[in-house]
Protein backbone atom coordinates (compact mmCIF):
# COMPACT_ATOMS: atom_id res chain seq x y z
CA UNK A 1 0.00 0.00 0.00
CA UNK A 2 0.91 3.64 -0.25
CA UNK A 3 2.40 5.06 2.49
CA UNK A 4 0.94 8.28 2.51
CA UNK A 5 -2.04 6.79 1.21
CA UNK A 6 -2.79 4.18 4.13
CA UNK A 7 -2.71 6.63 7.01
CA UNK A 8 -6.29 8.22 8.10
CA UNK A 9 -6.73 11.66 7.98
CA UNK A 10 -8.14 13.08 11.77
CA UNK A 11 -11.49 15.02 11.85
CA UNK A 12 -10.81 17.60 14.75
CA UNK A 13 -13.33 18.76 16.30
CA UNK A 14 -15.67 21.45 14.49
CA UNK A 15 -14.55 20.03 11.28
CA UNK A 16 -17.43 18.54 8.64
CA UNK A 17 -16.91 16.67 5.84
CA UNK A 18 -18.58 15.86 2.61
CA UNK A 19 -18.26 13.43 -0.10
CA UNK A 20 -20.26 13.33 -3.20
CA UNK A 21 -18.85 11.88 -6.03
CA UNK A 22 -15.43 12.65 -7.01
CA UNK A 23 -15.95 16.02 -4.73
CA UNK A 24 -14.98 16.58 -1.21
CA UNK A 25 -15.40 19.44 0.69
CA UNK A 26 -14.27 20.61 3.69
CA UNK A 27 -15.86 23.24 6.40
CA UNK A 28 -13.99 24.26 9.28
CA UNK A 29 -13.59 27.29 12.11
CA UNK A 30 -11.25 29.52 9.27
CA UNK A 31 -13.55 28.66 6.23
CA UNK A 32 -14.44 25.91 3.63
CA UNK A 33 -12.47 24.40 0.77
CA UNK A 34 -13.55 21.61 -1.73
CA UNK A 35 -11.39 19.78 -4.55
CA UNK A 36 -12.08 17.22 -6.69
CA UNK A 37 -10.49 13.59 -5.67
CA UNK A 38 -9.30 11.23 -7.99
CA UNK A 39 -13.00 9.25 -9.16
CA UNK A 40 -11.12 5.87 -8.64
CA UNK A 41 -10.30 6.03 -4.93
CA UNK A 42 -13.09 6.04 -2.90
CA UNK A 43 -13.15 7.93 0.64
CA UNK A 44 -14.72 6.47 3.91
CA UNK A 45 -15.87 8.66 6.76
CA UNK A 46 -16.04 6.75 10.12
CA UNK A 47 -14.74 8.06 13.47
CA UNK A 48 -13.52 11.40 13.22
CA UNK A 49 -11.49 9.95 10.41
CA UNK A 50 -10.89 9.87 7.06
CA UNK A 51 -9.62 6.72 4.96
CA UNK A 52 -9.07 6.04 1.67
CA UNK A 53 -9.20 3.16 -0.21
CA UNK A 54 -8.03 1.66 -3.66
CA UNK A 55 -9.12 -0.78 -6.11
CA UNK A 56 -6.06 -2.01 -7.58
CA UNK A 57 -2.20 -2.51 -7.35
CA UNK A 58 -1.48 -0.20 -10.60
CA UNK A 59 1.21 2.37 -10.38
CA UNK A 60 -1.42 5.34 -11.05
CA UNK A 61 -3.77 4.13 -8.14
CA UNK A 62 -1.38 4.10 -5.86
CA UNK A 63 0.18 7.38 -7.05
CA UNK A 64 -3.73 8.74 -6.80
CA UNK A 65 -4.26 7.18 -3.36
CA UNK A 66 -1.70 8.82 -1.77
CA UNK A 67 -2.80 12.28 -3.74
CA UNK A 68 -5.76 12.37 -2.49
CA UNK A 69 -5.43 11.62 0.97
CA UNK A 70 -2.42 14.55 0.97
CA UNK A 71 -4.92 16.90 -0.85
CA UNK A 72 -7.66 15.98 2.07
CA UNK A 73 -5.08 16.15 5.05
CA UNK A 74 -4.35 20.07 3.39
CA UNK A 75 -7.66 21.00 3.38
CA UNK A 76 -8.44 20.04 7.41
CA UNK A 77 -5.09 21.37 8.50
CA UNK A 78 -6.05 24.99 5.93
CA UNK A 79 -9.61 25.11 7.66
CA UNK A 80 -8.15 24.81 10.99
CA UNK A 81 -5.07 26.24 11.44
CA UNK A 82 -4.01 27.95 8.03
CA UNK A 83 -0.90 28.05 6.13
CA UNK A 84 1.66 31.10 5.95
CA UNK A 85 4.74 31.67 3.70
CA UNK A 86 7.31 34.30 4.86
CA UNK A 87 9.47 36.50 2.13
CA UNK A 88 12.13 38.33 3.10
CA UNK A 89 13.26 41.55 0.92
CA UNK A 90 16.89 42.00 0.60
CA UNK A 91 19.06 45.21 -0.35
CA UNK A 92 19.34 48.68 -0.56
CA UNK A 93 16.01 50.88 -1.02
CA UNK A 94 13.93 47.71 -1.20
CA UNK A 95 11.02 47.92 0.48
CA UNK A 96 7.42 46.86 0.78
CA UNK A 97 4.25 48.60 1.71
CA UNK A 98 0.48 47.75 1.73
CA UNK A 99 -2.41 49.75 0.18
CA UNK A 100 -5.79 47.75 0.71
CA UNK A 101 -5.69 45.16 -1.62
CA UNK A 102 -2.95 45.60 -3.23
CA UNK A 103 1.00 45.16 -2.37
CA UNK A 104 3.46 47.93 -3.39
CA UNK A 105 6.87 46.89 -3.77
CA UNK A 106 9.92 49.10 -4.60
CA UNK A 107 12.69 46.49 -5.75
CA UNK A 108 15.19 48.55 -7.91
CA UNK A 109 13.05 48.46 -10.78
CA UNK A 110 12.67 52.54 -12.87
CA UNK A 111 9.09 52.04 -11.09
CA UNK A 112 7.73 50.43 -8.09
CA UNK A 113 5.51 46.97 -8.74
CA UNK A 114 2.11 47.10 -7.85
CA UNK A 115 0.50 43.20 -6.99
CA UNK A 116 -2.89 42.49 -6.70
CA UNK A 117 -3.68 40.59 -3.44
CA UNK A 118 -6.07 37.25 -4.64
CA UNK A 119 -9.34 36.67 -2.99
CA UNK A 120 -8.69 34.84 0.21
CA UNK A 121 -5.81 35.32 0.99
CA UNK A 122 -4.07 38.24 3.77
CA UNK A 123 -0.81 39.78 3.38
CA UNK A 124 1.14 41.39 6.18
CA UNK A 125 4.44 43.75 6.08
CA UNK A 126 6.34 43.57 9.18
CA UNK A 127 8.53 46.44 9.35
CA UNK A 128 9.88 47.55 5.30
CA UNK A 129 11.36 43.99 4.24
CA UNK A 130 9.26 41.21 5.46
CA UNK A 131 5.83 40.48 3.86
CA UNK A 132 3.86 37.26 5.49
CA UNK A 133 1.26 35.69 2.82
CA UNK A 134 -1.14 33.63 4.83
CA UNK A 135 -4.72 31.87 3.95
CA UNK A 136 -6.60 28.16 4.52
CA UNK A 137 -5.63 27.08 0.78
CA UNK A 138 -1.79 25.93 0.63
CA UNK A 139 -1.91 26.17 -3.37
CA UNK A 140 -2.68 29.56 -2.88
CA UNK A 141 -0.69 30.30 -0.42
CA UNK A 142 2.38 28.81 -2.21
CA UNK A 143 1.36 30.01 -6.21
CA UNK A 144 1.32 33.61 -4.74
CA UNK A 145 4.37 33.56 -2.71
CA UNK A 146 6.66 32.30 -5.93
CA UNK A 147 4.72 34.95 -7.76
CA UNK A 148 6.37 37.26 -5.43
CA UNK A 149 9.72 35.52 -5.31
CA UNK A 150 9.57 35.60 -8.82
CA UNK A 151 9.44 39.42 -9.76
CA UNK A 152 13.17 39.33 -8.46
CA UNK A 153 14.65 36.03 -7.50
CA UNK A 154 17.53 36.92 -5.05
CA UNK A 155 21.36 37.09 -7.05
CA UNK A 156 23.79 35.02 -6.09
CA UNK A 157 26.51 37.95 -6.02
CA UNK A 158 25.48 40.56 -3.45
CA UNK A 159 21.82 38.19 -2.26
CA UNK A 160 19.74 41.28 -3.29
CA UNK A 161 15.82 40.00 -4.36
CA UNK A 162 12.95 38.15 -2.72
CA UNK A 163 13.61 35.39 -0.74
CA UNK A 164 11.91 32.75 0.98
CA UNK A 165 12.64 33.51 4.88
CA UNK A 166 13.72 30.13 5.27
CA UNK A 167 16.08 30.30 2.17
CA UNK A 168 19.52 29.92 1.78
CA UNK A 169 21.39 31.27 -0.90
CA UNK A 170 24.37 30.25 -2.38
CA UNK A 171 26.73 33.76 -2.97
CA UNK A 172 29.26 33.40 -5.74
CA UNK A 173 32.69 35.25 -5.65
CA UNK A 174 33.04 38.01 -7.39
CA UNK A 175 35.54 39.46 -9.97
CA UNK A 176 38.92 38.95 -8.67
CA UNK A 177 40.97 42.48 -8.11
CA UNK A 178 41.57 44.77 -11.30
CA UNK A 179 44.99 46.19 -11.13
CA UNK A 180 46.51 43.28 -9.68
CA UNK A 181 49.04 41.98 -12.70
CA UNK A 182 51.92 44.25 -12.83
Amino acid sequence: MSRIGRLPVLLPSGVEVNHSGDELSVKGPKGSLSARLPSMIRVEVADGELRFVRPDERKQTRAFHGLARALAANMVKGVTEGFAKELAIEGVGYRAELKGKTLNLLLGFSHPVEVEIPEGLEVKVEGTNQIRVEGIDREQVGQFAAELRSIRPPEPYKGKGVRYADERIRRKVGKAAAGTAA
